[in-house]
Protein backbone atom coordinates (compact mmCIF):
# COMPACT_ATOMS: atom_id res chain seq x y z
CA UNK A 1 0.00 0.00 0.00
CA UNK A 2 2.81 2.11 -1.14
CA UNK A 3 2.02 6.00 -0.28
CA UNK A 4 -1.05 5.49 1.85
CA UNK A 5 -1.49 7.06 4.89
CA UNK A 6 -3.79 5.61 8.18
CA UNK A 7 -6.29 8.39 8.38
CA UNK A 8 -7.36 10.74 11.30
CA UNK A 9 -10.35 10.89 12.87
CA UNK A 10 -12.65 7.96 11.56
CA UNK A 11 -14.18 4.92 13.55
CA UNK A 12 -14.52 1.50 12.72
CA UNK A 13 -17.46 -0.28 12.53
CA UNK A 14 -18.66 -4.02 13.44
CA UNK A 15 -19.52 -4.58 9.70
CA UNK A 16 -16.31 -3.67 8.34
CA UNK A 17 -17.37 -0.39 7.32
CA UNK A 18 -15.99 2.78 8.48
CA UNK A 19 -17.30 6.42 9.78
CA UNK A 20 -15.01 8.89 8.19
CA UNK A 21 -15.41 12.26 11.09
CA UNK A 22 -12.70 14.82 9.42
CA UNK A 23 -15.70 16.79 7.94
CA UNK A 24 -19.25 17.08 8.63
CA UNK A 25 -20.41 14.99 5.97
CA UNK A 26 -19.39 11.82 8.38
CA UNK A 27 -19.57 9.90 5.44
CA UNK A 28 -20.16 5.71 6.40
CA UNK A 29 -17.40 4.21 3.96
CA UNK A 30 -17.97 0.51 2.67
CA UNK A 31 -14.71 -1.83 2.11
CA UNK A 32 -13.47 -0.96 -1.18
CA UNK A 33 -15.23 2.87 -1.14
CA UNK A 34 -14.51 6.26 -0.52
CA UNK A 35 -16.02 9.13 0.71
CA UNK A 36 -17.49 11.71 -0.63
CA UNK A 37 -14.28 13.45 -1.27
CA UNK A 38 -12.63 10.97 -2.83
CA UNK A 39 -9.50 10.41 -1.32
CA UNK A 40 -10.39 8.44 1.85
CA UNK A 41 -10.52 4.84 1.12
CA UNK A 42 -11.53 2.02 2.89
CA UNK A 43 -8.88 -0.76 2.87
CA UNK A 44 -10.03 -4.07 4.43
CA UNK A 45 -11.84 -1.73 7.65
CA UNK A 46 -8.93 0.65 8.11
CA UNK A 47 -9.90 4.12 6.59
CA UNK A 48 -6.53 5.54 4.47
CA UNK A 49 -5.63 8.62 2.61
CA UNK A 50 -5.13 7.94 -0.83
CA UNK A 51 -3.35 11.57 -1.32
CA UNK A 52 -0.67 11.35 1.25
CA UNK A 53 2.57 12.88 0.01
CA UNK A 54 0.98 13.59 -3.27
CA UNK A 55 1.31 17.01 -4.33
CA UNK A 56 -0.38 17.65 -7.67
CA UNK A 57 0.48 21.54 -7.72
CA UNK A 58 3.31 23.74 -6.27
CA UNK A 59 4.09 27.77 -6.89
CA UNK A 60 5.75 30.76 -5.06
CA UNK A 61 2.53 33.27 -5.09
CA UNK A 62 2.49 36.51 -3.59
CA UNK A 63 0.46 36.75 -0.72
CA UNK A 64 -2.37 38.18 -1.51
CA UNK A 65 -3.12 35.88 -4.37
CA UNK A 66 -5.04 33.58 -1.41
CA UNK A 67 -5.87 36.30 -1.38
CA UNK A 68 -4.63 37.59 2.14
CA UNK A 69 -4.37 41.45 1.97
CA UNK A 70 -4.00 41.74 5.71
CA UNK A 71 -1.41 39.34 6.59
CA UNK A 72 2.13 39.98 5.95
CA UNK A 73 1.27 42.40 2.87
CA UNK A 74 4.26 42.29 -0.01
CA UNK A 75 5.57 38.85 0.83
CA UNK A 76 5.74 35.74 -0.85
CA UNK A 77 4.44 32.03 0.01
CA UNK A 78 5.29 28.71 -1.36
CA UNK A 79 1.78 27.44 -2.15
CA UNK A 80 1.07 23.64 -2.19
CA UNK A 81 -1.79 21.09 -3.17
CA UNK A 82 -3.09 18.10 -3.87
CA UNK A 83 -6.61 16.17 -4.98
CA UNK A 84 -9.76 16.52 -4.49
CA UNK A 85 -12.41 17.72 -2.52
CA UNK A 86 -15.44 17.37 0.10
CA UNK A 87 -17.64 20.08 -2.13
CA UNK A 88 -19.32 19.34 -5.59
CA UNK A 89 -19.23 23.09 -6.77
CA UNK A 90 -20.13 23.43 -10.43
CA UNK A 91 -18.47 26.36 -11.10
CA UNK A 92 -14.95 24.90 -9.25
CA UNK A 93 -12.32 26.78 -10.44
CA UNK A 94 -9.76 24.08 -10.10
CA UNK A 95 -11.61 21.13 -10.91
CA UNK A 96 -9.16 19.44 -13.33
CA UNK A 97 -7.64 18.76 -9.81
CA UNK A 98 -10.22 19.40 -6.97
CA UNK A 99 -12.86 17.51 -8.99
CA UNK A 100 -10.72 14.37 -9.96
CA UNK A 101 -9.84 10.84 -9.22
CA UNK A 102 -6.51 10.25 -7.43
CA UNK A 103 -5.01 8.04 -9.86
CA UNK A 104 -6.13 10.30 -12.81
CA UNK A 105 -4.02 13.48 -12.06
CA UNK A 106 -0.55 13.48 -12.03
CA UNK A 107 1.29 14.17 -8.47
CA UNK A 108 4.82 14.32 -7.40
CA UNK A 109 5.75 12.72 -3.98
CA UNK A 110 7.04 15.41 -1.68
CA UNK A 111 7.48 14.18 2.22
CA UNK A 112 6.29 16.59 4.61
CA UNK A 113 10.04 17.20 5.35
CA UNK A 114 11.10 18.34 1.38
CA UNK A 115 8.46 20.50 1.07
CA UNK A 116 9.75 22.36 4.61
CA UNK A 117 13.10 22.88 3.14
CA UNK A 118 12.01 23.62 -0.46
CA UNK A 119 10.06 26.30 1.85
CA UNK A 120 13.15 27.43 3.86
CA UNK A 121 15.05 27.89 0.42
CA UNK A 122 13.07 30.49 -0.71
CA UNK A 123 13.22 32.72 2.56
CA UNK A 124 15.93 34.43 1.15
CA UNK A 125 13.19 35.52 -1.85
CA UNK A 126 10.51 36.41 0.60
CA UNK A 127 8.77 33.52 1.65
CA UNK A 128 7.11 33.43 4.83
CA UNK A 129 6.03 29.72 4.65
CA UNK A 130 3.47 27.39 3.30
CA UNK A 131 0.09 27.69 1.55
CA UNK A 132 -2.00 24.76 1.48
CA UNK A 133 -4.50 25.55 -1.23
CA UNK A 134 -5.38 24.66 -4.91
CA UNK A 135 -7.61 21.80 -4.22
CA UNK A 136 -9.31 21.40 -0.44
CA UNK A 137 -6.65 21.30 2.04
CA UNK A 138 -8.66 20.20 4.97
CA UNK A 139 -9.46 16.46 3.10
CA UNK A 140 -5.19 16.43 3.02
CA UNK A 141 -5.24 16.62 6.72
CA UNK A 142 -2.81 14.35 7.61
CA UNK A 143 0.04 15.98 5.42
CA UNK A 144 -1.08 19.08 6.55
CA UNK A 145 -1.10 18.50 9.95
CA UNK A 146 2.39 17.00 9.67
CA UNK A 147 3.70 19.52 7.45
CA UNK A 148 2.40 22.50 9.56
CA UNK A 149 3.69 21.26 12.71
CA UNK A 150 7.00 20.95 11.00
CA UNK A 151 6.98 24.28 9.31
CA UNK A 152 6.12 25.85 12.13
CA UNK A 153 9.07 24.00 14.46
CA UNK A 154 11.07 25.65 11.44
CA UNK A 155 9.37 29.22 11.98
CA UNK A 156 7.46 29.48 8.80
CA UNK A 157 3.80 30.43 9.04
CA UNK A 158 1.19 28.17 7.76
CA UNK A 159 -1.77 29.09 5.81
CA UNK A 160 -5.10 27.32 4.84
CA UNK A 161 -7.15 28.31 2.07
CA UNK A 162 -10.22 26.40 2.41
CA UNK A 163 -13.55 25.82 2.27
CA UNK A 164 -14.10 25.67 5.91
CA UNK A 165 -15.84 22.51 6.11
CA UNK A 166 -14.11 20.43 8.92
CA UNK A 167 -15.77 18.95 11.45
CA UNK A 168 -14.54 20.97 15.13
CA UNK A 169 -12.33 18.28 16.75
CA UNK A 170 -9.81 18.25 13.95
CA UNK A 171 -9.74 21.93 13.29
CA UNK A 172 -9.42 22.60 16.42
CA UNK A 173 -6.69 20.44 16.83
CA UNK A 174 -4.68 21.79 13.47
CA UNK A 175 -5.08 25.47 14.65
CA UNK A 176 -2.33 25.59 17.20
CA UNK A 177 -0.05 24.96 14.05
CA UNK A 178 -2.19 27.66 11.13
CA UNK A 179 -1.02 31.33 11.35
CA UNK A 180 -3.91 32.40 8.71
CA UNK A 181 -7.23 31.20 6.71
CA UNK A 182 -8.78 32.35 3.61
CA UNK A 183 -12.17 30.80 4.31
CA UNK A 184 -14.57 30.39 1.44
CA UNK A 185 -17.99 31.80 2.39
CA UNK A 186 -19.94 30.56 -1.13
CA UNK A 187 -23.33 32.23 0.09
CA UNK A 188 -25.58 32.92 2.60
CA UNK A 189 -28.13 30.53 2.73
CA UNK A 190 -28.62 26.95 3.75
CA UNK A 191 -30.24 26.49 0.49
CA UNK A 192 -27.32 27.52 -1.86
CA UNK A 193 -25.61 25.34 0.27
CA UNK A 194 -27.33 22.04 0.11
CA UNK A 195 -28.36 22.46 -3.65
CA UNK A 196 -25.20 23.73 -5.38
CA UNK A 197 -22.20 22.77 -3.21
CA UNK A 198 -23.61 20.19 -1.48
CA UNK A 199 -22.41 21.01 2.26
CA UNK A 200 -23.53 23.00 4.89
CA UNK A 201 -23.79 26.56 5.76
CA UNK A 202 -23.52 26.23 9.36
CA UNK A 203 -20.75 24.15 9.59
CA UNK A 204 -18.44 26.76 7.69
CA UNK A 205 -19.98 29.48 10.21
CA UNK A 206 -18.86 27.53 13.02
CA UNK A 207 -15.42 27.04 11.35
CA UNK A 208 -15.10 31.17 10.72
CA UNK A 209 -16.01 31.35 14.68
CA UNK A 210 -13.48 28.99 15.96
CA UNK A 211 -10.78 29.87 13.21
CA UNK A 212 -11.26 33.93 13.95
CA UNK A 213 -10.42 33.40 17.66
CA UNK A 214 -7.31 31.40 17.01
CA UNK A 215 -5.29 32.55 13.95
CA UNK A 216 -5.57 35.52 11.19
CA UNK A 217 -8.80 35.22 8.94
CA UNK A 218 -9.75 36.69 6.13
CA UNK A 219 -13.23 35.27 3.70
CA UNK A 220 -13.84 35.45 -0.46
CA UNK A 221 -17.41 34.54 -1.30
CA UNK A 222 -17.66 34.06 -5.27
CA UNK A 223 -20.20 36.23 -6.23
CA UNK A 224 -22.87 34.62 -8.84
CA UNK A 225 -25.42 36.07 -11.11
CA UNK A 226 -28.75 34.47 -9.69
CA UNK A 227 -27.38 32.67 -7.08
CA UNK A 228 -25.72 34.53 -4.15
CA UNK A 229 -26.02 37.83 -5.26
CA UNK A 230 -28.92 39.79 -3.64
CA UNK A 231 -28.66 42.57 -1.50
CA UNK A 232 -30.44 40.93 1.03
CA UNK A 233 -28.15 38.02 1.35
CA UNK A 234 -24.95 40.19 1.28
CA UNK A 235 -26.21 42.77 4.16
CA UNK A 236 -27.12 38.86 5.99
CA UNK A 237 -23.85 37.62 5.82
CA UNK A 238 -21.98 41.30 6.42
CA UNK A 239 -23.91 41.71 9.45
CA UNK A 240 -23.26 37.94 10.77
CA UNK A 241 -19.18 38.27 10.01
CA UNK A 242 -19.09 41.60 11.73
CA UNK A 243 -21.01 40.16 14.71
CA UNK A 244 -17.80 37.88 14.87
CA UNK A 245 -15.49 40.44 13.96
CA UNK A 246 -16.20 43.78 11.59
CA UNK A 247 -12.16 43.44 10.93
CA UNK A 248 -12.58 40.15 8.87
CA UNK A 249 -11.38 41.20 6.06
CA UNK A 250 -14.20 39.95 2.82
CA UNK A 251 -13.17 39.33 -0.51
CA UNK A 252 -15.61 39.69 -3.37
CA UNK A 253 -14.33 37.65 -6.23
CA UNK A 254 -16.24 37.97 -9.52
CA UNK A 255 -17.65 35.16 -11.15
CA UNK A 256 -16.51 33.80 -14.69
CA UNK A 257 -18.38 31.11 -16.91
CA UNK A 258 -16.13 27.75 -16.41
CA UNK A 259 -16.37 24.19 -15.11
CA UNK A 260 -20.55 22.96 -15.39
CA UNK A 261 -21.45 26.56 -15.62
CA UNK A 262 -20.53 27.89 -18.72
CA UNK A 263 -24.23 29.28 -19.62
CA UNK A 264 -24.13 31.43 -16.63
CA UNK A 265 -23.15 34.89 -17.73
CA UNK A 266 -20.28 36.73 -15.62
CA UNK A 267 -21.00 38.85 -12.56
CA UNK A 268 -21.24 42.68 -14.01
CA UNK A 269 -18.91 45.16 -12.24
CA UNK A 270 -21.88 47.22 -11.05
CA UNK A 271 -23.29 44.03 -8.66
CA UNK A 272 -19.75 43.66 -7.41
CA UNK A 273 -19.66 47.48 -6.49
CA UNK A 274 -23.26 47.61 -5.28
CA UNK A 275 -22.63 44.67 -3.05
CA UNK A 276 -19.14 46.11 -1.83
CA UNK A 277 -20.96 49.02 -0.90
CA UNK A 278 -23.25 47.14 1.33
CA UNK A 279 -20.85 45.02 3.10
CA UNK A 280 -18.97 47.85 4.06
CA UNK A 281 -22.11 49.29 6.01
CA UNK A 282 -20.47 46.66 8.39
CA UNK A 283 -16.97 45.50 7.99
CA UNK A 284 -13.74 47.61 8.25
CA UNK A 285 -12.34 45.88 5.01
CA UNK A 286 -14.28 44.75 2.08
CA UNK A 287 -12.04 44.38 -1.63
CA UNK A 288 -13.25 43.72 -5.06
CA UNK A 289 -11.39 41.15 -7.27
CA UNK A 290 -10.97 39.30 -10.36
CA UNK A 291 -12.58 42.79 -12.05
Amino acid sequence: MENLKEAMYYEKQPDGSTKCVLCPHNCMISPGRTGICGVRKNIGGVLYSLIYEKVSSIAFDPIEKKPLYKFHPGTFILSAGSVGCNFRCPFCQNYSIARAEPEKVETSAITSGQLVSKALSLMEQGNIGIAYTYNEPTIWYEYVYETARLAKEKGLVNVLVTNGFINPEPLENLLPYIDAMNIDLKGYSEGFYRDVVKGRLESVKNTIRLAAGKCHVEVTTLVIPGLNDSPEEMEEMAKWLASVSPDIPLHLSRFFPRYMMQDRPMTPIKTLSELENIASRYLNNVYMGNV
